[in-house]
């Protein structure tokens, strides 16, 4: 980690010509500049979003308060696509976790691995669904990604690498169809631009006029969507 008077940062040098400030949703910040980039010139960059930096991480800091702590126990409530279903424990089923009929069922023998079958569950259901709001909105963009994964990415809900690849947060099964379908166009949109500039939330806003809706919903209810 790098320092800059209060702001304590991670600095990324790659091969690019501009510059992407980010603040992570556990409030760390992330720096990505040029390989050649000057440190007065990355220290001007900070000084000039002090004030974005701070109210990000205030921001960030008021949601995750509200985070809810989810418990193996029946009658608790797990979310998949913006619905919640009531989780029933007990012996009487078939595999070590299901969704039937509107009820989670979990194995009560398999409560110690409780934590890894749910997030198995909603990568195998996320990559799916994923994939399917890609097919969609892919043909509208004229892209067309390489890989395309499920995975735990700690701080972000997707990412798009160099080669064209796309990581999804096995989280974002959790969220309302509506708000998957943002995180997709998103990150279809950076197969286009690599940074947030003006073009790539205007490629955004032809495929989805409301993004911003979206986008805010988010980062409201966003601490929300874990177990």
């Amino acid at each position: 980690m790098e320092k800059y008077k209060d702001i304590e940062y991670e600095l990324i040098r790659r091969k690019r010509k501009t510059s992407s400030l980010i603040v992570e949703r556990d409030g760390k910040v992330k720096l990505i500049v040029s390989e050649d980039l000057s440190t007065q010139r990355i220290e001007e960059l900070l000084e000039g979003k002090r004030y974005w930096i701070h109210s990000k991480r205030a921001q960030w800091e008021d949601l995750n308060a509200s985070r809810v702590n989810r418990q193996f126990r029946s009658g608790q409530g797990f979310l998949y696509l913006g619905s919640s279903y009531r989780l029933e424990v007990t012996e009487k089923t078939d595999k070590d976790l299901k969704l039937y009929r509107g009820r989670f069922y979990l194995r009560k023998s398999k409560l110690n691995e409780a934590d890894e079958l749910f997030k198995s569950f909603y990568k195998e259901k996320g990559l799916k669904k994923i994939q399917e709001r890609i097919e969609i909105y892919k043909r509208q963009m004229g892209v067309n990604p390489k890989n395309i994964r499920i995975m735990e990415l700690k701080n972000r809900w997707a990412s798009c690498s160099d080669e064209g690849n796309l990581n999804f947060h096995w989280k974002c099964v959790l969220a309302p169809i509506t708000i998957i379908d943002y995180i997709v166009v998103h990150e279809l949109a950076h197969l286009i631009y690599k940074d947030h500039s003006d073009e790539f939330w205007n490629t955004v806003d032809k495929v989805m006029p409301d993004y911003l809706k979206r986008k805010q919903w988010l980062r409201d209810k966003g601490a929300s969507l874990d177990i």
